[in-house]
């Protein structure tokens, strides 16, 4: 169940990262693994909430400000990192039951479409997720953060339904829902470059 929740957090994670970063008129990012971070949540038992992190292995971003629609943004997710602070809970999670590392150790997302979602630094951002080995449509709503010299960080919200990639495991035990929440550092790494 958390499972699901991470792993459409580490690819909202780097769809963040690489929307909000302001610059000249087309640049490219590179998501730094080391300063993002992946967060999930899901209600445990209807009662109670499982948090937990991914950790990113890779991203890129590149952004068009004359054009946000031809900019792209594409980000690696370990499955294998996912961690509750709960050594038995995270074994089950990279089990079959839910993230089935050993088959689909990574977990993959690729913008489809970003769009200002107002006139300052909000965005919206959709992509497809590959989870389990299942692809599905995900929206995120990405606001600028802060930018300094050739770093820039954003903030992504989204929430997804882990039944739509197939996990089923515990029924009700677990929450449908998982929030992911990510916070994304790029670092610019060809400014003022012409969009492909």
């Amino acid at each position: 169940m958390i499972a699901a929740g991470s792993l459409r957090v580490f690819l909202a994670v780097s769809l963040a990262a690489a929307s909000l970063c302001p610059g000249a008129w087309a640049s490219a990012w590179t998501l730094d693994p080391s300063a993002t971070r992946i967060e999930f949540s899901v209600r445990n038992l209807s009662v109670a909430r499982v948090d937990g992190t991914f950790r990113l292995a890779s991203g890129h971003v590149t952004l068009d400000d004359e054009d946000p629609s031809r900019s792209t943004i594409g980000a690696v997710i370990d499955a294998a990192s996912v961690d509750t602070s709960e050594p038995k809970r995270d074994a089950h999670l990279r089990s079959a039951d839910f993230l089935d590392v050993a088959r689909y150790p990574t977990i993959a997302f690729r913008s489809t479409r970003i769009e200002r979602a107002d006139g300052g630094g909000h965005w919206r951002v959709t992509g497809d997720l590959t989870l389990l080995g299942r692809t599905r449509p995900v929206p995120l709503d990405v606001d600028s953060s802060t930018s300094e010299g050739t770093r820039s960080s954003a903030h992504a919200t989204t929430t997804i339904d882990r039944r739509d990639f197939g996990m089923t495991y515990a029924g009700f035990a677990v929450g449908k829902q998982v929030v992911i929440t990510i916070d994304a550092v790029g670092m610019n790494t060809a400014a003022d470059a012409s969009p492909e």
